[in-house]
């Protein structure tokens, strides 16, 4: 089994047996027949995956861990806010009539600030800290930006990053003001592990810990049905997830450095509704 599926069932069980119904309360999401997306939430869920012992992507259902990386390296690589830029359709509803998704993850990430140092955008700083000051507590993104929150199409859900090198490793903190565990839950976190990885290698470390900490972790009212069946499903080991090693410079990566073997997984769930 892999870790990142008992994390995963563990934390399903958890929201199910004793999160919070919002039933009745006043919620933003609708379903696309125009029906309010309730959910069963938990607040402050922390998940905890050690990428020295294994990449973490669940083995219940397919994760497709090279389309998760493709969506990574659009924000953190390409800077992009459009969705022309992006090999996947997920965030087509989100962009305007020219494909951009407004002031948003990628275009944050390349928006560049003044430091002593000069001029340079957060995955740049970040990049510099860790070859330059990796022991620095310093070391950190943010794409919540409140005065270019009304010209975002989607508010961040994963808004933050906190990297820390401990004992030669590279460690990091995943902020999320919001989950939907059906759909997002896994993706995230291969997409971060592999930013992590990339990151390590380019910086001569080690991966070391990825610290997921979730505000509202949620589970749809059309997605409890589906979770329960998924999380009774049978499991597999971790698949082996190897980088090219040849590859020192983060912005020469590309979604074909990752080598991904053995990973063998349950059916994949079809047809998610999505709440929007």
């Amino acid at each position: 089994m892999s870790y990142a599926d008992t994390l995963f069932i563990q934390m399903c069980k958890d929201i199910l047996e004793h999160g919070t119904d919002t039933r009745g309360e006043k919620v933003r999401p609708t379903w696309p027949d125009g029906q309010k997306a309730y959910t069963i939430k938990k607040f402050g869920v922390v998940n905890r995956y050690d990428l020295s012992k294994e990449f973490p992507a669940i083995t219940l259902r397919k994760t497709y861990i090279k389309s998760a990386i493709d969506e990574i390296l659009w924000i953190w690589q390409k800077k992009s806010n459009n969705v022309h830029d992006l090999n996947s359709h997920i965030w087509d509803e989100w962009a305007d009539e020219d494909g951009s998704i407004g002031k948003a993850y990628g275009y944050q990430l390349g928006v560049k600030h003044q430091y002593k140092e000069g001029m340079m955008d957060q995955v740049d700083r970040v990049l510099y800290d860790l070859k330059e000051n990796p022991y620095s507590r310093r070391i950190m993104t943010n794409l919540y930006v409140h005065e270019d929150l009304h010209e975002m199409n989607l508010y961040p859900c994963a808004y933050s990053m906190t990297f820390n090198v401990t004992d030669g490793r590279l460690n990091a903190v995943l902020n999320q003001r919001s989950q939907d565990v059906l759909a997002a839950n896994n993706w995230n976190v291969v997409q971060y592990a592999a930013l992590v990885y990339m990151f390590a290698q380019v910086s001569n470390l080690l991966p070391g810990e990825l610290v997921h900490v979730i505000a509202d972790a949620h589970i749809y009212d059309r997605h409890v049905p589906i979770i329960r069946e998924l999380i009774s499903r049978p499991t597999y080991p971790a698949p082996t997830v190897k980088l090219n090693p040849d590859v020192k410079n983060f912005y020469d990566f590309t979604v074909d450095d990752f080598i991904i073997e053995n990973y063998v997984t349950g059916p994949q769930v079809t047809d998610i509704p999505i709440a929007i």
